[in-house]
């Protein structure tokens, strides 16, 4: 698909906006080409073993958030959740293709109820063959290293694709990989890590995409940045393929004491905002900095979304809203939506187990009222 139909399917940019290269600030208003979504993520697939039946998004919960002006959810899916494999040992490469159709069907149900309430599902792999951002669990190849592991990949993406093949731009969308980074041990929680070659995501990214439009040739594919998610991938500008950034910077701030980040959480530094930490000042301006790159990818026709933000819970609660009012704020400056980390749970609006604020009691849920009132604001 060129850009121009491209744009044109997904239906996301204004008429009399030219689609011929890169779009200049100086001749026609800058417009986004993928929509303001605004929403959540839901955790139901995101572990790799074993469900989550007891925090599973419910009938209620999607007619909420349509309730409260939001339409948009993503899924992060861990693969071996939808396939079946003998749990007590490490999966293996011939597993990965033993699609479990049951766990489909619950996923399909999932997308359905959403859109059902007119939300759009981002559909993603949190976990793929062969990568996963999070440890924990024992891959039988590399991702970034392995062709064996990359067909696994491609035939995952093109059994979701066929399976949605029906289904519009306006309902799902498909992420192709949650935050992808190399790591020098994938087993180690806390190993360093670092870009993926921008030359081979470009490879693997477009023949994922490719693979997944030999369903439907319409299908919008999302990629997540480079580094952890942190980084424009510019070698994909020209593909037909979105971009997903993070709400995260800085991690004093969004992952203070967060245990899958801090060997020792009281190592963990006290966040303030705005104000120094680690000896480094931030405010609106750093914000605004860190995205820059992001909003330039926008100005020249990328289609830009935020696909995570949010705080951990640890985070003293004025401290979270005032970052988080300037990170969705500069964002919404930009025409760039995001799906908060989560909808209910530790980062999310709903029993999220923060000690420092008052709940609102919610259909015996626990509202934090003060973060749902800042997300409708943008």
């Amino acid at each position: 698909m060129h850009r121009r139909k491209f744009i044109k399917t997904t239906g996301l940019v204004s008429a009399g906006v030219s689609m011929a290269g890169p779009l200049s600030a100086s001749k026609t208003e800058i417009t986004n080409a993928l929509p303001q979504w605004r929403g959540f993520n839901l955790l139901d697939y995101f572990t790799a073993k074993g469900g989550n039946s007891a925090n599973g998004s419910t009938e209620e919960d999607f007619k909420w958030m349509a309730d409260w002006g939001f339409d948009f959810v993503r899924i992060p899916m861990a693969y071996p959740r939808y396939v079946e494999f003998d749990s007590s040992k490490d999966i293996t490469p011939e597993d990965i293709y033993n699609i479990n159709e049951r766990e489909v069907d619950r996923v399909n149900n999932l997308v359905d109820k959403a859109n059902k309430h007119g939300l759009h599902v981002s559909l993603n792999l949190h976990r793929a063959p062969g990568f996963c951002v999070n440890a924990g669990f024992n891959e039988p190849y590399n991702l970034w290293e392995d062709k064996e592991a990359q067909e696994a990949f491609y035939f995952h993406w093109g059994m979701w694709a066929k399976r949605f093949a029906s289904y519009s731009n306006k309902q799902i969308s498909f992420d192709l990989v949650n935050e992808p980074c190399t790591r020098e041990d994938m087993n180690d929680q806390f190993s360093k890590r670092g870009p993926i070659p921008g030359k081979l995501y470009r490879e693997v990214a477009k023949t994922a995409a490719e693979r997944i439009r030999t369903h439907n040739p319409n299908h919008l594919v999302v990629a997540d940045g480079n580094n952890v998610g942190s980084d424009v991938i510019p070698e994909i500008f020209d593909l037909e393929i979105g971009q997903s950034c993070r709400g995260y910077y800085p991690h004093y701030v969004s992952h203070y004491r967060a245990p899958w980040v801090y060997e020792n959480p009281d190592d963990a530094l006290m966040p303030v905002w705005p104000g120094e930490i680690d000896g480094k000042t931030f405010s609106r301006e750093s914000i605004e900095q860190f995205y820059s790159k992001w909003i330039d990818a926008v100005k020249q026709g990328v289609g830009v979304h935020c696909g995570e933000c949010g705080c951990w819970r640890e985070t003293p609660h004025d401290v979270f809203l005032s970052w988080f009012e300037d990170v969705i704020s500069v964002l919404a400056e930009h025409n760039i939506g995001y799906a908060l980390w989560n909808f209910r749970g530790d980062f999310g609006i709903l029993d999220s187990g923060r000690k420092d604020i008052e709940y609102e009691d919610w259909h015996g849920h626990k509202l934090d009222r003060k973060l749902l009132q800042l997300l409708q604001k943008y």
